[in-house]
C-alpha cells in the first residue's frame, strides 16, 4: 500500500469524537428504550451532548453502518432495532484513545503507575505516540485528576484511597447535592428522569457479572451529575463532576471485588 493510500484509509476512519458521540447515542437509545421507528434529531443530540451537528451526523452514519439506525426520509435518522439487551461495547467498542485513557486510569488506581510520571516513561509502557500520551495527560489535567509539574513530568492528584477519604467524600456530596435540590431554580427534566430510571433498571435486571465497570460507573455518575445540573448552578454541577472523576480512579478497581448483592 502506498503512503497516499494509507492516508486515504486513515481519513475514512471515524474520529475518536465521532466514536464517543456514537456510543452516547447508543446509551441514550438503550436507556430511554426507544423503539424502532423513533426519529432522532441531530440538533437535539448536538445540544444535549454539547457538540456541533457535524460529529453527531457522522456518528449517526456510523451507527447506520451497524444497523442500529436507518434513514427516516429527508435527512433524518430513526432507530432501526431494539438494542435493550445488547452491550454498548459489543455494538461499538471505545475509540483507541478512550481505551488507553481508561487503561491509564485503571493502572493508576491499582498502584501500577506512580503518582508522578513523565511522558518519556509512559511511551514504552503503552507503545503509543508522544502526541497521544500528552493529549490524554492534558485530559486528566482538565478533569482535575493531574497537573503538570514545573520542567518535566506530571503528578496525579491524591485519590480516594482510605476509609476517611471516602467518608469525607460522601459528606461533601451530601452537602452539595442536597443544596442543589434546594436551589430556587431547580427544575427536573421528565425525559432525563425516565432515562436515568431505565438505565438503573437495566443494570439491576442484568445477569450477574454481565455489566462492566465502565457501564456501572456511567449510570451511577450520570444520576448524581444530572441531579446537580437541574439546579441550574454550574458550580454545584462542576463540583459533582470533579468528585465523580476522583471516584472513577478507584472504583474502576473497587468494582472488581464487589459481590453481585452489593452492586445491586
Amino acid at each position: 500500500m502506498t503512503p497516499d493510500a494509507r492516508t486515504d484509509d486513515q481519513d475514512d476512519l471515524p474520529s475518536d469524537l465521532q466514536i464517543e458521540v456514537a456510543r452516547r447515542i447508543l446509551q441514550r437509545i438503550r436507556d430511554l428504550g426507544l423503539s424502532p421507528g423513533t426519529r432522532l434529531s441531530t440538533t437535539d443530540l448536538a445540544r444535549s451532548f454539547g457538540v456541533s451537528r457535524s460529529p453527531v451526523a457522522a456518528a449517526l452514519d456510523l451507527l447506520a453502518e451497524k444497523g442500529v439506525v436507518t434513514p427516516a426520509g429527508g435527512r433524518g435518522m430513526a432507530v432501526a432495532r431494539d438494542i435493550t439487551g445488547e452491550s454498548i461495547t459489543d455494538l461499538l467498542p471505545s475509540s483507541p484513545a478512550e481505551a488507553l485513557y481508561q487503561q491509564i486510569m485503571r493502572d493508576r488506581a491499582a498502584g501500577l503507575l506512580p503518582q508522578e510520571v513523565s511522558e518519556a516513561e509512559l511511551l514504552p509502557r503503552y507503545g503509543e505516540s508522544r502526541g497521544l500520551i500528552r493529549k490524554l495527560l492534558m485530559r486528566f489535567a482538565a478533569e482535575g485528576l493531574a497537573r503538570r509539574l514545573p520542567g518535566h513530568g506530571w503528578r496525579f492528584v491524591d485519590s480516594l484511597e482510605t476509609d476517611a477519604d471516602y467518608a469525607a467524600s460522601y459528606e461533601f456530596r451530601i452537602i452539595v447535592e442536597c443544596a442543589a435540590l434546594q436551589t430556587p431554580g431547580f427544575s427536573a427534566d421528565p425525559e432525563q428522569i425516565r432515562q436515568i430510571r431505565r438505565a438503573h433498571e437495566l443494570v439491576r435486571e442484568a445477569p450477574p457479572n454481565s455489566v462492566g465497570s465502565d457501564e456501572w460507573f456511567r449510570v451511577n455518575a450520570n444520576f448524581h451529575e444530572t441531579i446537580a445540573s437541574w439546579s441550574g448552578n454550574r458550580f454545584l454541577h462542576e463540583a459533582i463532576q470533579r468528585q465523580n472523576n476522583l471516584r472513577r480512579m478507584q472504583e474502576t478497581v473497587y468494582y472488581q471485588v464487589l459481590g453481585p448483592d452489593r452492586l445491586q
